[in-house]
Protein backbone atom coordinates (compact mmCIF):
# COMPACT_ATOMS: atom_id res chain seq x y z
CA UNK A 1 0.00 0.00 0.00
CA UNK A 2 1.50 3.29 -1.05
CA UNK A 3 1.72 6.25 1.27
CA UNK A 4 -0.43 9.25 0.81
CA UNK A 5 0.93 12.06 -1.39
CA UNK A 6 2.92 14.49 0.57
CA UNK A 7 1.51 17.93 0.92
CA UNK A 8 3.42 20.83 2.34
CA UNK A 9 1.34 23.73 3.53
CA UNK A 10 3.22 26.72 4.70
CA UNK A 11 1.97 28.67 7.68
CA UNK A 12 -0.07 31.72 6.94
CA UNK A 13 1.57 35.02 7.56
CA UNK A 14 -0.56 37.67 9.14
CA UNK A 15 -0.34 41.35 8.58
CA UNK A 16 2.36 42.93 10.82
CA UNK A 17 -0.24 45.28 12.21
CA UNK A 18 -2.21 42.31 13.46
CA UNK A 19 0.89 40.78 14.98
CA UNK A 20 1.62 43.90 16.99
CA UNK A 21 -1.77 43.79 18.71
CA UNK A 22 -1.82 40.09 19.50
CA UNK A 23 -3.86 38.72 16.57
CA UNK A 24 -4.69 35.04 16.23
CA UNK A 25 -2.43 33.05 13.97
CA UNK A 26 -3.49 29.63 12.68
CA UNK A 27 -0.95 27.13 11.52
CA UNK A 28 -1.83 23.73 10.07
CA UNK A 29 0.76 21.00 9.64
CA UNK A 30 0.14 17.79 7.59
CA UNK A 31 2.24 14.61 7.83
CA UNK A 32 4.10 13.53 4.60
CA UNK A 33 5.41 10.18 5.78
CA UNK A 34 3.63 6.94 4.77
CA UNK A 35 4.13 5.76 8.37
CA UNK A 36 2.23 8.80 9.71
CA UNK A 37 -1.52 8.91 9.88
CA UNK A 38 -3.33 11.65 8.10
CA UNK A 39 -3.90 14.28 10.77
CA UNK A 40 -4.19 17.96 11.36
CA UNK A 41 -3.02 20.00 14.29
CA UNK A 42 -3.89 23.50 15.17
CA UNK A 43 -2.35 25.97 17.56
CA UNK A 44 -3.43 29.41 18.51
CA UNK A 45 -1.10 32.22 19.43
CA UNK A 46 -2.86 34.79 21.59
CA UNK A 47 -1.72 37.84 23.47
CA UNK A 48 -0.43 37.35 27.00
CA UNK A 49 -3.55 38.80 28.48
CA UNK A 50 -5.89 36.28 26.78
CA UNK A 51 -6.43 32.78 28.17
CA UNK A 52 -8.15 30.02 26.22
CA UNK A 53 -10.23 27.80 28.43
CA UNK A 54 -10.45 24.57 26.40
CA UNK A 55 -8.63 23.11 23.32
CA UNK A 56 -10.65 22.86 20.12
CA UNK A 57 -11.94 19.41 19.19
CA UNK A 58 -10.62 17.85 15.97
CA UNK A 59 -13.88 16.17 15.06
CA UNK A 60 -15.47 17.98 12.13
CA UNK A 61 -18.89 18.15 13.78
CA UNK A 62 -17.39 19.73 16.90
CA UNK A 63 -14.82 21.72 14.95
CA UNK A 64 -15.52 25.42 15.07
CA UNK A 65 -12.64 27.80 14.98
CA UNK A 66 -15.05 30.72 15.25
CA UNK A 67 -16.74 29.94 18.58
CA UNK A 68 -14.42 31.00 21.43
CA UNK A 69 -15.21 32.39 24.86
CA UNK A 70 -12.53 34.79 26.02
CA UNK A 71 -12.62 35.70 29.68
CA UNK A 72 -10.54 37.08 32.48
CA UNK A 73 -8.94 39.91 30.57
CA UNK A 74 -7.24 41.12 33.72
CA UNK A 75 -3.67 42.22 34.18
CA UNK A 76 -1.51 40.32 36.69
CA UNK A 77 -1.59 43.33 39.04
CA UNK A 78 -5.39 43.01 39.33
CA UNK A 79 -5.54 39.45 40.59
CA UNK A 80 -8.50 39.37 43.00
CA UNK A 81 -7.46 38.77 46.58
CA UNK A 82 -10.12 38.57 49.27
CA UNK A 83 -9.36 41.32 51.75
CA UNK A 84 -12.31 40.78 54.08
CA UNK A 85 -15.51 38.73 54.22
CA UNK A 86 -18.31 38.18 56.70
CA UNK A 87 -21.98 38.67 57.49
CA UNK A 88 -23.52 42.16 57.69
CA UNK A 89 -26.97 43.67 57.36
CA UNK A 90 -27.39 45.29 53.95
CA UNK A 91 -30.03 47.62 52.46
CA UNK A 92 -30.00 49.12 48.97
CA UNK A 93 -31.68 52.54 49.11
CA UNK A 94 -30.91 53.94 45.63
CA UNK A 95 -30.36 52.50 42.17
CA UNK A 96 -28.87 54.87 39.60
CA UNK A 97 -30.03 57.88 41.61
CA UNK A 98 -33.59 56.52 41.95
CA UNK A 99 -34.65 56.08 45.55
CA UNK A 100 -35.66 52.57 46.64
CA UNK A 101 -37.64 51.29 49.56
CA UNK A 102 -35.30 50.34 52.38
CA UNK A 103 -35.32 46.58 52.99
CA UNK A 104 -32.74 45.14 55.40
CA UNK A 105 -31.39 41.63 54.76
CA UNK A 106 -28.44 39.59 56.01
CA UNK A 107 -25.73 39.15 53.37
CA UNK A 108 -22.36 37.42 53.16
CA UNK A 109 -20.12 40.27 52.00
CA UNK A 110 -16.81 39.79 50.19
CA UNK A 111 -14.36 42.69 49.72
CA UNK A 112 -11.90 41.87 46.93
CA UNK A 113 -10.34 43.49 43.87
CA UNK A 114 -11.71 46.97 44.45
CA UNK A 115 -15.31 45.81 44.68
CA UNK A 116 -17.81 44.36 47.14
CA UNK A 117 -19.86 41.28 46.32
CA UNK A 118 -23.08 40.34 48.13
CA UNK A 119 -24.15 36.73 48.68
CA UNK A 120 -26.99 35.21 50.66
CA UNK A 121 -24.76 32.58 52.28
CA UNK A 122 -21.06 32.09 52.94
CA UNK A 123 -21.01 28.99 50.66
CA UNK A 124 -22.16 30.89 47.57
CA UNK A 125 -18.81 32.46 46.56
CA UNK A 126 -17.33 28.95 46.09
CA UNK A 127 -20.43 27.74 44.22
CA UNK A 128 -20.36 30.85 42.03
CA UNK A 129 -16.93 29.87 40.69
CA UNK A 130 -18.30 26.47 39.65
CA UNK A 131 -21.46 27.78 37.96
CA UNK A 132 -20.88 29.46 34.63
CA UNK A 133 -22.81 32.69 34.16
CA UNK A 134 -23.53 33.25 37.86
CA UNK A 135 -23.14 36.95 38.66
CA UNK A 136 -23.73 38.10 42.26
CA UNK A 137 -24.78 41.62 43.15
CA UNK A 138 -21.67 43.74 43.47
CA UNK A 139 -20.48 47.31 44.00
CA UNK A 140 -17.57 48.93 42.17
CA UNK A 141 -15.69 50.99 44.74
CA UNK A 142 -13.80 53.06 42.15
CA UNK A 143 -14.74 56.68 42.84
CA UNK A 144 -17.21 55.62 45.59
CA UNK A 145 -17.85 57.54 48.79
CA UNK A 146 -18.25 56.06 52.28
CA UNK A 147 -19.57 57.82 55.37
CA UNK A 148 -21.34 57.16 58.68
CA UNK A 149 -25.02 58.07 58.73
CA UNK A 150 -27.72 58.46 61.36
CA UNK A 151 -30.38 60.04 59.15
CA UNK A 152 -30.98 57.11 56.79
CA UNK A 153 -31.79 54.56 59.52
CA UNK A 154 -32.80 54.40 63.17
CA UNK A 155 -30.39 51.49 63.69
CA UNK A 156 -27.02 52.08 65.26
CA UNK A 157 -23.63 51.53 63.56
CA UNK A 158 -24.78 52.29 60.01
CA UNK A 159 -22.56 53.58 57.21
CA UNK A 160 -23.45 54.41 53.61
CA UNK A 161 -21.64 53.64 50.37
CA UNK A 162 -22.46 55.84 47.34
CA UNK A 163 -21.07 54.82 43.93
CA UNK A 164 -20.38 57.07 40.94
CA UNK A 165 -23.35 55.49 39.15
CA UNK A 166 -25.76 56.76 41.83
CA UNK A 167 -26.23 53.47 43.74
CA UNK A 168 -26.48 53.74 47.52
CA UNK A 169 -26.06 50.94 50.05
CA UNK A 170 -26.38 50.84 53.83
CA UNK A 171 -24.32 48.37 55.88
CA UNK A 172 -24.91 47.72 59.58
CA UNK A 173 -23.89 45.52 62.49
CA UNK A 174 -24.80 45.75 66.17
CA UNK A 175 -21.25 44.76 67.16
CA UNK A 176 -19.11 47.92 67.28
CA UNK A 177 -15.68 46.53 66.48
CA UNK A 178 -16.98 44.45 63.53
CA UNK A 179 -18.65 47.38 61.77
CA UNK A 180 -15.62 49.58 62.55
CA UNK A 181 -13.25 47.09 60.93
CA UNK A 182 -15.47 46.89 57.86
CA UNK A 183 -15.64 50.69 57.56
CA UNK A 184 -11.86 51.09 57.65
CA UNK A 185 -11.29 48.14 55.28
CA UNK A 186 -13.68 49.54 52.65
CA UNK A 187 -12.36 53.09 53.08
CA UNK A 188 -8.79 51.89 52.59
CA UNK A 189 -9.84 49.95 49.50
CA UNK A 190 -11.49 53.09 48.05
CA UNK A 191 -8.42 55.24 48.84
CA UNK A 192 -6.14 52.80 46.98
CA UNK A 193 -8.25 52.97 43.81
CA UNK A 194 -7.90 55.74 41.18
CA UNK A 195 -10.14 58.76 41.24
CA UNK A 196 -13.51 58.63 39.50
CA UNK A 197 -12.18 60.45 36.40
CA UNK A 198 -9.93 57.50 35.59
CA UNK A 199 -12.38 54.76 36.57
CA UNK A 200 -13.02 52.32 33.72
CA UNK A 201 -15.20 49.21 33.44
CA UNK A 202 -13.61 46.16 35.04
CA UNK A 203 -13.79 42.39 34.59
CA UNK A 204 -14.81 42.55 30.94
CA UNK A 205 -16.16 39.31 29.48
CA UNK A 206 -16.39 38.88 25.72
CA UNK A 207 -18.22 36.18 23.90
CA UNK A 208 -17.15 35.67 20.29
CA UNK A 209 -19.65 33.64 18.30
CA UNK A 210 -18.79 32.69 14.71
CA UNK A 211 -16.51 35.65 14.20
CA UNK A 212 -13.00 36.01 12.82
CA UNK A 213 -9.95 37.43 14.57
CA UNK A 214 -10.51 40.82 12.95
CA UNK A 215 -14.00 40.93 14.49
CA UNK A 216 -12.45 40.14 17.87
CA UNK A 217 -10.10 43.09 17.49
CA UNK A 218 -12.92 45.43 16.55
CA UNK A 219 -14.89 44.17 19.57
CA UNK A 220 -11.99 44.90 21.90
CA UNK A 221 -11.41 48.34 20.45
CA UNK A 222 -15.13 49.16 20.73
CA UNK A 223 -15.24 48.21 24.42
CA UNK A 224 -12.17 50.31 25.17
CA UNK A 225 -13.71 53.46 23.73
CA UNK A 226 -15.11 56.16 25.95
CA UNK A 227 -18.83 56.00 26.73
CA UNK A 228 -21.19 57.84 24.44
CA UNK A 229 -22.01 61.44 25.14
CA UNK A 230 -25.61 60.67 26.08
CA UNK A 231 -24.39 58.07 28.59
CA UNK A 232 -22.03 60.63 30.10
CA UNK A 233 -24.86 63.14 30.39
CA UNK A 234 -27.02 60.53 32.12
CA UNK A 235 -24.20 59.70 34.54
CA UNK A 236 -23.56 63.38 35.32
CA UNK A 237 -27.28 63.88 35.95
CA UNK A 238 -27.37 60.95 38.38
CA UNK A 239 -24.31 62.19 40.23
CA UNK A 240 -25.73 65.69 40.51
CA UNK A 241 -29.06 64.26 41.67
CA UNK A 242 -27.42 62.24 44.41
CA UNK A 243 -25.09 65.05 45.51
CA UNK A 244 -27.76 67.74 45.57
CA UNK A 245 -30.34 65.62 47.37
CA UNK A 246 -29.10 66.71 50.81
CA UNK A 247 -28.97 70.37 49.77
CA UNK A 248 -32.56 70.18 48.50
CA UNK A 249 -33.75 68.79 51.83
CA UNK A 250 -31.95 71.55 53.72
CA UNK A 251 -33.55 74.22 51.52
CA UNK A 252 -36.99 72.71 52.07
CA UNK A 253 -36.45 72.66 55.84
CA UNK A 254 -35.32 76.29 55.78
CA UNK A 255 -38.37 77.38 53.80
CA UNK A 256 -40.70 75.46 56.11
CA UNK A 257 -39.18 77.16 59.16
CA UNK A 258 -39.67 80.60 57.58
CA UNK A 259 -43.25 79.72 56.67
CA UNK A 260 -44.03 78.51 60.20
CA UNK A 261 -42.55 81.66 61.74
CA UNK A 262 -44.60 83.88 59.42
CA UNK A 263 -47.85 81.94 59.68
CA UNK A 264 -50.79 83.71 61.37
CA UNK A 265 -51.75 82.76 64.90
CA UNK A 266 -54.65 80.44 65.67
CA UNK A 267 -56.59 83.33 67.17
CA UNK A 268 -56.23 85.37 63.97
CA UNK A 269 -57.46 82.48 61.83
CA UNK A 270 -60.41 81.94 64.15
CA UNK A 271 -61.31 85.64 64.01
CA UNK A 272 -61.29 85.50 60.21
CA UNK A 273 -63.49 82.41 60.28
CA UNK A 274 -60.91 80.22 58.53
CA UNK A 275 -60.73 77.83 61.49
CA UNK A 276 -63.76 76.89 63.51
CA UNK A 277 -63.58 76.01 67.17
CA UNK A 278 -63.64 72.26 67.67
CA UNK A 279 -65.72 70.57 70.34
CA UNK A 280 -63.69 67.37 70.60
CA UNK A 281 -60.11 67.96 71.69
CA UNK A 282 -60.66 71.55 72.91
CA UNK A 283 -60.27 72.78 76.47
CA UNK A 284 -63.48 72.61 78.47
CA UNK A 285 -63.37 76.33 79.30
CA UNK A 286 -62.98 77.29 75.61
CA UNK A 287 -65.96 75.16 74.59
CA UNK A 288 -68.09 76.70 77.32
CA UNK A 289 -66.98 80.23 76.43
CA UNK A 290 -67.81 79.63 72.77
CA UNK A 291 -71.29 78.37 73.69
CA UNK A 292 -71.74 80.99 76.45
CA UNK A 293 -72.53 78.33 79.06
CA UNK A 294 -70.86 76.40 81.89
CA UNK A 295 -71.73 72.92 80.55
CA UNK A 296 -71.02 71.89 76.92
CA UNK A 297 -74.18 71.53 74.86
CA UNK A 298 -73.00 68.20 73.46
CA UNK A 299 -72.73 66.75 76.99
CA UNK A 300 -76.29 67.86 77.77
CA UNK A 301 -77.67 66.32 74.57
CA UNK A 302 -75.94 62.99 75.14
CA UNK A 303 -77.21 62.79 78.73
CA UNK A 304 -80.74 63.59 77.60
CA UNK A 305 -80.60 60.89 74.88
CA UNK A 306 -79.28 58.23 77.28
CA UNK A 307 -81.85 59.04 79.97
CA UNK A 308 -84.56 58.95 77.32
CA UNK A 309 -83.79 55.53 75.83
CA UNK A 310 -80.78 53.96 77.52
CA UNK A 311 -81.28 53.66 81.30
CA UNK A 312 -82.53 50.08 80.99
CA UNK A 313 -79.98 48.94 78.40
CA UNK A 314 -77.74 46.11 79.60
CA UNK A 315 -74.13 47.27 80.05
CA UNK A 316 -74.79 50.92 79.28
CA UNK A 317 -71.44 52.83 79.14
CA UNK A 318 -69.59 49.51 79.49
CA UNK A 319 -70.46 48.15 76.04
CA UNK A 320 -68.63 49.84 73.17
CA UNK A 321 -70.44 51.22 70.14
CA UNK A 322 -69.39 51.04 66.47
CA UNK A 323 -66.20 53.09 66.23
CA UNK A 324 -66.83 54.23 62.63
CA UNK A 325 -70.27 55.58 63.60
CA UNK A 326 -68.80 57.26 66.69
CA UNK A 327 -66.20 58.99 64.53
CA UNK A 328 -68.95 60.09 62.15
CA UNK A 329 -70.87 61.62 65.07
CA UNK A 330 -67.66 63.30 66.23
CA UNK A 331 -67.21 64.84 62.77
CA UNK A 332 -70.78 66.18 62.71
CA UNK A 333 -70.34 67.80 66.13
CA UNK A 334 -67.00 69.41 65.19
CA UNK A 335 -68.46 70.84 61.98
CA UNK A 336 -71.20 72.55 63.98
CA UNK A 337 -73.86 70.83 61.93
CA UNK A 338 -77.34 70.49 63.37
CA UNK A 339 -77.26 67.51 65.69
CA UNK A 340 -80.32 65.37 66.30
CA UNK A 341 -79.49 62.34 68.39
CA UNK A 342 -82.98 60.96 67.76
CA UNK A 343 -82.02 60.46 64.10
CA UNK A 344 -82.02 56.83 62.92
CA UNK A 345 -78.24 56.86 62.24
CA UNK A 346 -77.66 57.35 65.99
CA UNK A 347 -80.27 54.79 67.07
CA UNK A 348 -77.63 52.61 68.73
CA UNK A 349 -77.42 54.15 72.21
CA UNK A 350 -73.90 52.70 72.64
CA UNK A 351 -72.74 55.09 69.87
CA UNK A 352 -73.99 58.04 71.93
CA UNK A 353 -72.36 56.81 75.14
CA UNK A 354 -69.15 56.03 73.24
CA UNK A 355 -69.06 59.58 71.84
CA UNK A 356 -69.63 61.07 75.31
CA UNK A 357 -66.74 59.05 76.77
CA UNK A 358 -64.56 60.08 73.82
CA UNK A 359 -65.33 63.75 74.49
CA UNK A 360 -64.05 63.51 78.08
CA UNK A 361 -61.12 61.30 77.06
CA UNK A 362 -59.92 63.81 74.41
CA UNK A 363 -59.99 66.84 76.69
CA UNK A 364 -56.45 68.31 76.77
CA UNK A 365 -56.88 68.60 80.53
CA UNK A 366 -59.25 66.09 82.17
CA UNK A 367 -62.45 67.03 83.98
CA UNK A 368 -60.48 66.70 87.25
CA UNK A 369 -57.63 69.17 86.47
CA UNK A 370 -54.03 67.97 86.70
CA UNK A 371 -53.21 70.30 89.57
CA UNK A 372 -55.94 68.64 91.71
CA UNK A 373 -54.91 65.05 90.98
CA UNK A 374 -52.61 64.51 93.98
CA UNK A 375 -55.03 66.29 96.31
CA UNK A 376 -57.90 63.97 95.33
CA UNK A 377 -55.63 60.96 95.86
CA UNK A 378 -54.66 62.15 99.34
CA UNK A 379 -58.33 62.70 100.19
CA UNK A 380 -59.42 59.19 99.14
CA UNK A 381 -56.56 57.65 101.13
CA UNK A 382 -57.95 59.05 104.40
CA UNK A 383 -59.18 56.12 106.56
CA UNK A 384 -62.08 58.09 108.06
CA UNK A 385 -65.12 58.07 105.74
CA UNK A 386 -66.55 61.42 106.92
CA UNK A 387 -63.19 63.12 106.47
CA UNK A 388 -62.90 61.61 102.99
CA UNK A 389 -66.27 63.02 101.92
CA UNK A 390 -65.55 66.48 103.38
CA UNK A 391 -62.12 66.63 101.76
CA UNK A 392 -63.46 65.71 98.33
CA UNK A 393 -66.35 68.16 98.72
CA UNK A 394 -63.93 71.01 99.49
CA UNK A 395 -61.83 70.10 96.44
CA UNK A 396 -64.92 70.06 94.19
CA UNK A 397 -65.87 73.52 95.40
CA UNK A 398 -62.41 74.80 94.44
CA UNK A 399 -62.69 73.58 90.83
CA UNK A 400 -63.26 76.08 87.98
CA UNK A 401 -66.92 76.75 87.28
CA UNK A 402 -67.14 74.78 83.96
CA UNK A 403 -65.45 71.77 85.57
CA UNK A 404 -67.66 71.85 88.65
CA UNK A 405 -70.95 72.32 86.78
CA UNK A 406 -70.13 69.68 84.16
CA UNK A 407 -69.03 67.27 86.89
CA UNK A 408 -72.28 67.84 88.79
CA UNK A 409 -74.57 67.16 85.82
CA UNK A 410 -72.52 64.12 84.77
CA UNK A 411 -72.49 62.48 88.22
CA UNK A 412 -76.19 63.20 88.65
CA UNK A 413 -76.76 61.31 85.39
CA UNK A 414 -74.51 58.42 86.42
CA UNK A 415 -76.36 58.21 89.73
CA UNK A 416 -79.57 57.56 87.74
CA UNK A 417 -77.74 54.81 85.81
CA UNK A 418 -76.65 53.16 89.06
CA UNK A 419 -80.20 53.36 90.39
CA UNK A 420 -81.22 50.95 87.59
CA UNK A 421 -78.44 48.47 88.29
CA UNK A 422 -80.90 45.59 88.64
CA UNK A 423 -81.80 46.07 84.97
CA UNK A 424 -78.69 47.45 83.29
CA UNK A 425 -76.22 45.63 85.60
CA UNK A 426 -74.15 48.81 86.06
CA UNK A 427 -73.27 49.30 89.73
CA UNK A 428 -71.38 52.27 91.17
CA UNK A 429 -68.28 50.09 91.17
CA UNK A 430 -68.73 49.29 87.44
CA UNK A 431 -69.22 52.96 86.62
CA UNK A 432 -66.11 53.81 88.65
CA UNK A 433 -64.07 51.37 86.58
CA UNK A 434 -65.39 52.88 83.32
CA UNK A 435 -65.11 56.58 84.19
CA UNK A 436 -62.23 56.66 86.70
CA UNK A 437 -59.31 56.73 84.20
CA UNK A 438 -61.35 58.91 81.78
CA UNK A 439 -62.15 61.74 84.20
CA UNK A 440 -59.13 61.61 86.49
CA UNK A 441 -55.53 61.02 85.37
CA UNK A 442 -52.04 62.34 86.22
CA UNK A 443 -50.25 64.72 83.88
CA UNK A 444 -47.27 62.37 83.63
CA UNK A 445 -47.66 58.63 84.03
CA UNK A 446 -45.31 57.01 86.54
CA UNK A 447 -44.66 53.46 87.69
CA UNK A 448 -47.66 53.66 90.05
CA UNK A 449 -50.21 53.33 87.24
CA UNK A 450 -52.00 50.35 88.78
CA UNK A 451 -52.21 52.07 92.18
CA UNK A 452 -53.46 55.28 90.60
CA UNK A 453 -56.14 53.39 88.68
CA UNK A 454 -57.40 51.84 91.91
CA UNK A 455 -57.72 55.27 93.56
CA UNK A 456 -59.30 56.79 90.42
CA UNK A 457 -62.04 54.17 90.49
CA UNK A 458 -62.60 54.65 94.24
CA UNK A 459 -62.97 58.45 93.85
CA UNK A 460 -65.69 58.10 91.17
CA UNK A 461 -67.44 55.39 93.20
CA UNK A 462 -67.39 57.53 96.37
CA UNK A 463 -68.72 60.62 94.54
CA UNK A 464 -71.62 58.57 93.16
CA UNK A 465 -72.54 57.01 96.48
CA UNK A 466 -72.16 60.34 98.38
CA UNK A 467 -73.44 62.59 95.60
CA UNK A 468 -75.86 64.60 97.73
CA UNK A 469 -73.25 65.44 100.38
CA UNK A 470 -70.51 66.32 97.92
CA UNK A 471 -72.53 68.46 95.49
CA UNK A 472 -74.92 70.07 97.93
CA UNK A 473 -74.95 73.86 98.04
CA UNK A 474 -74.75 73.95 101.84
CA UNK A 475 -71.44 75.20 103.24
CA UNK A 476 -69.43 73.19 105.77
Amino acid sequence: MQGLPASDTSSEKLNPTHQNIGAVQMRIKNANSHHDRHSQSKSMILSETVKVKEPISRHRRNHSQHNLILTDIISPKEQTVVEKEGYLLKAKIADGGKKLRKNWSTSWIVLAGGKIEFYKESKQPALANLKAGYKPEWVDLCGANIEWTTEKSSRKNVFQITTISGNEFLLQSDIDFIILDWFHAIKNAIDRLPKEQSCTPRNLEFKLQRSSSSELLSSLSTESKEPKSEHRKSLIFRLNYSASDTNDRNRVKSRLKKFINRRPSLKTLQEKGLIKDQVFGSHLQLVCEHENSTVPLFVKRCIEAVEKRGLDVDGIYRVSGNLATIQKLRFVVNQEEKLNLDDSQWEDIHVVTGALKMFFRELPEPLFPYCFFEQFLEAIKNPDSNTRVKSIRRLVQKLPRPNRDTMKILFEHLKKIAAKESVNLMTTQSLGIVFGPTLLRPEKETGNMAVHMLYQNQIVELMLSEYNKIFSSEED
